[in-house]
């Protein structure tokens, strides 16, 4: 185990506890990558010179800087990202190899890809190959697949060595002409690339319209001619409730009705099947019924005002009313609907207001008490004591002086 490799072990247990889903890489392409970062770092230190203060000492005890664990640590360190999984778990697993490799292989296998990748750890392919055991991709005139497309699975361990071609082109070696394009000749006769045919062509001799062979759906062949068919005038179209059909080149689309329409035959409420509700057919067209004049009371409510809208209408408010618990009511910006019957009144007056209250009250009193009652007669004595105990104080005399000046 390398010194200098618990960073990278933090890391990776680290990374390997997080619970975010990652995408798993091909273990080839994770390989390159590290391999191809691992030569960027031989390259940037390939001119340093090792300058620890005891330059001697180190020379003695690490070699020299180019071949010491000094610059390999240095390397190693700028390798792999932190956040990138593959390339962290690749590492620690590899570690005994690149230092083999570092300290005794890199004369003899100077090619570090294919010494680790291809010959070592076995993930990779020379180019050219493909699968467990580098099978040979097809080839042909060109190369790899003819050299109009690839090898699928080419320098990985993976893939089934099938010929994936290039757009226009198909077959086994992509030698042929793929549908919708046709093989261009040269002056001599001699065979050219593969160029699209008309757009409306499955298969064709050249790129006019009128070279075609056969017809791509939607279309059919009249004269070397691709016409479009109009799925809308045949059965062909298939279309939900409330829409209709539109005929597009090589094919028809389904567009929603118009709002004043229940099922229709086009756009707009001229082609209307039927009308929907709030809408009246008036000539060739279903229009808005505008309910607010043909009913003789839209809006019930009082000081309700009907407001007509498409295909509806709806009761709102009049003019200087606003709604207040379902009822239209006075809108007073100055009063404040919440406002209790005496707020408005000073607090002086509402006292005398009370006191003449409380006067009637005893008044009530003393005729019961002249009947003979007792009770009676008691309450009206207690409450005629207090009330002459009110009157006699400072604040009493003045809220009745104040009252008897007429405030």
């Amino acid at each position: 185990m390398w010194w200098w490799s618990w960073p990278f072990l933090s890391a990776f247990v680290l990374l390997s506890e997080l619970s975010v889903v990652r995408v798993q890489t091909a273990p080839c392409q994770t390989c390159r990558k590290l391999t191809e970062n691992f030569i960027k770092g031989l390259e940037r230190t390939a001119n340093k010179n090792f300058g620890g203060g005891n330059t001697a000492w180190e020379e003695e005890k690490l070699a020299k800087y180019a071949r010491s664990e000094t610059r390999l640590l240095e390397i190693v360190e700028s390798v792999c990202e932190k956040t990138d999984f593959e390339c962290n778990q690749l590492l620690e697993q590899i570690e005994d190899q690149v230092e083999t490799w570092w300290f005794h292989r890199q004369e003899e296998a100077p090619d570090l890809v294919e010494w680790l990748c291809i010959q070592e750890l076995r993930v990779c392919c020379p180019p050219g190959r493909f699968g467990p055991d580098c099978t040979e991709c097809p080839s042909g005139p060109g190369g790899v697949c003819g050299g109009l497309g690839r090898c699928e699975g080419e320098g990985t361990r993976l893939g089934g060595g099938e010929c994936v071609c290039d757009p226009g082109y198909s077959g086994p070696l992509c030698q042929s002409c793929a549908d919708g394009y046709y093989r261009e000749w040269g002056s001599n006769h001699s065979a050219g690339a593969c160029a699209a045919c008309y757009l409306s062509c499955n298969k064709c001799t050249g790129p006019q319209d009128y070279k075609c062979l056969d017809c791509k759906s939607g279309w059919m062949l009249h004269d070397n001619k691709c016409v479009d068919i109009d799925e809308c005038g045949t059965e062909l179209a298939r279309c939900p409730s409330n829409t209709y059909c539109h005929n597009t080149d090589g094919s028809y689309e389904c567009r929603g009705c118009d709002q004043a329409c229940v099922g229709c035959m086009g756009s707009g409420p001229a082609r209307c099947r039927k009308c929907s509700r709030g809408y009246r057919l008036k000539g060739s067209k279903c229009l808005d019924i505008d309910e607010c004049n043909e009913r003789a009371i839209a809006c019930p409510g009082l000081n309700e005002a009907c407001i007509n809208e498409e295909g509806s209408f709806h009761c709102d408010c009049a003019e200087g009313f606003i709604r207040r618990d379902s009822i239209c009511v006075e809108n007073k910006p100055n009063v404040d609907p919440d406002k209790g019957l005496f707020d408005d009144i000073p607090e002086d007056e509402v006292l005398v207001l009370q006191q003449m209250f409380f006067g009637v009250v005893i008044c009530a009193l003393a005729t019961l008490a002249a009947k003979g009652d007792m009770v009676f007669t008691a309450i009206f004595i207690g409450g005629v004591a207090a009330m002459a105990g009110y009157w006699l104080t400072e604040k009493g005399d003045a809220i009745l002086d104040g009252f008897l000046k007429g405030r």
